[in-house]
């Protein structure tokens, strides 16, 4: 016991520090927690694991803890204008994904048609984790990022009752698409209740320890997925929801809470992928690598964009943010955690395709994660107008209702050679630090705004809509943007 404990804690501090190294590199550090897992394993240093049912369970419990901090850290007011957007990207585009990548794999690959579809439908799920630890950083609108993150969060669940249904033995039938339905809407509402009443009973609980606020959010979220399984409906949406409700409630200690569900979102992401590395049996990966190449080959170079044109099309998407979402199709945990179901029922040729999903996923997030803020940059994606909350480890941010949002200015903008008098932020806002180089200071009225400056900027509750909409209606338009028309909307 000793041992064991003193293994997991050295893989834990090794993975924080991975974070730290994956950025210098330019690599996601989900790549560097799978190759801490296979180092463990079999192939290195001889660590044996092989049991399918519980690296299932434990995934499943994983991606629940991922979901939640997901759900949590996720703003209404950014997500609310991709709404559409988003529900779009996790229900159409993952059913026209699922057949046009069946399809191809089916005459490419000479799979039956129920083994293509389920292959199909074990791709279509973007990784909650990927997006939610890629996407952040790369600058672009919260439009853009609110749709993405909708879409990870949400398709989740329709894509685990599609792979249940085709690795199960029983025919599919016609009623599938109505339990479809009731399981996606009963788990929505489920969440949305669970959130409500958890926000409700939180804001009026006298808990005699901060730390125990936190504890108490997750628990909600947790008993949200517990309630939606036993109901029959989707726990994942459950847990998703609940997490949003809860995460854009007035919550006591909002800020530590935040905090909390981070460093668990990450020990679940760590633990996560370093589970799936040990299982992970590199010597069956090399033999999957062709089918991998050919089912990655269908699903980013077919299914994926024209999935993404068709859930894209009745919102008048433009065509550089459809490339981007198309490429921003991050696969990660999630494929692999739902390639197991069809191995643990049994079902034929479920190895290869769990093997094949392995090799796909790091390839495609070698490539695809890798290249996002290229890509961003190359489609003109990049918004330097965004304020970003910044987590302050205090309780005297909730108490007086206010909140710290951290904005960059970046080549291109107008906010650049703006008077600070000019910005003209909202009853409620100010800016109080500025860092220019290496050296920060408390800025006047006179203070001119310079590209690469960094702005710490106040705000209640109350005014952060408003003074995100001012930063980036000056972003576009400048000291004028009043007057030329923009409001500042995503």
């Amino acid at each position: 016991m000793t041992a064991f404990l003193g293994v997991g804690a050295a893989v834990l501090l090794i993975s924080v520090i991975a974070v730290r190294v994956s950025i210098k590199l330019g690599l996601p550090s989900l790549l560097l927690y799978l190759g801490i897992g296979v180092l463990l394993g079999e192939a290195v240093l001889g660590i044996q694991f092989e049991d399918a049912d519980l690296t299932r369970s434990l995934g499943t419990v994983a991606l629940v803890l991922i979901l939640t901090e997901g759900g949590l850290t996720t703003r209404w007011t950014a997500v609310k204008p991709a709404l559409g957007l988003g529900i779009a990207l996790s229900t159409v585009s993952v059913a026209v994904s699922v057949g046009l990548t069946g399809v191809g794999l089916h005459y490419l690959l000479g799979l039956d048609w129920r083994t293509a579809l389920l292959w199909g439908a074990v791709l279509s799920s973007t990784d909650a984790a990927a997006v939610f630890s890629v996407l952040r950083g790369v600058g672009v609108g919260k439009r853009l990022i609110g749709a993405l993150e909708l879409e990870s969060g949400l398709n989740d669940a329709p894509v685990y009752i599609a792979v249940v249904l085709l690795a199960s033995p029983d025919p599919v039938t016609w009623a599938a698409p109505a339990l479809m339905a009731y399981e996606l809407l009963a788990g929505g509402a489920i969440g949305v209740a669970m959130g409500w009443l958890g926000g409700f009973a939180l804001r009026r609980a006298a808990l005699p320890s901060t730390g125990l606020y936190p504890l108490a959010t997750v628990a909600v979220c947790l008993l949200a997925y517990t309630v939606g399984d036993l109901a029959h409906a989707s726990g994942f949406l459950a847990v998703y929801t609940a997490a949003l409700v809860l995460g854009n409630a007035r919550l006591p200690h909002r800020a530590d809470t935040l905090s909390f569900a981070e460093g668990l979102g990450w020990l679940a992401q760590i633990g996560l992928f370093v589970l799936l590395g040990l299982y992970a049996s590199p010597g069956r990966l090399l033999e999957s690598l062709i089918p991998a190449l050919v089912a990655g080959g269908v699903l980013v170079l077919l299914a994926r964009p024209v999935s993404v044109l068709c859930a894209a099309l009745p919102f008048k998407v433009p065509w550089r943010e459809q490339v981007f979402i198309s490429w921003s199709g991050l696969r990660g945990a999630v494929p692999i955690v739902f390639a197991l179901i069809p191995l643990i029922q049994g079902f034929e040729g479920a190895q290869q395709l769990v093997d094949v999903v392995f090799v796909l996923v790091i390839l495609l997030t070698l490539v695809q994660g890798s290249s996002l803020p290229w890509m961003a940059k190359w489609l003109g994606l990049v918004k330097s107008g965004e304020a970003e909350e910044v987590q302050v480890d205090s309780s005297v941010l909730d108490e007086l209702g206010a909140e710290l949002l951290q904005v960059r200015i970046q080549t291109g903008s107008k906010l650049h050679g703006v008077y600070l008098s000019e910005l003209r932020l909202p009853p409620g806002a100010t800016v109080s630090l500025v860092v220019r180089g290496d050296d920060g200071f408390t800025p006047q009225s006179t203070t001119r705004l310079q590209v690469h400056d960094q702005m710490l900027v106040v705000c209640t509750d109350a005014a952060r809509t408003a003074t995100e909409r001012r930063i980036r209606a000056v972003d576009r338009a400048g000291r004028f943007a009043r007057w030329k028309g923009d409001s500042g909307l995503p």
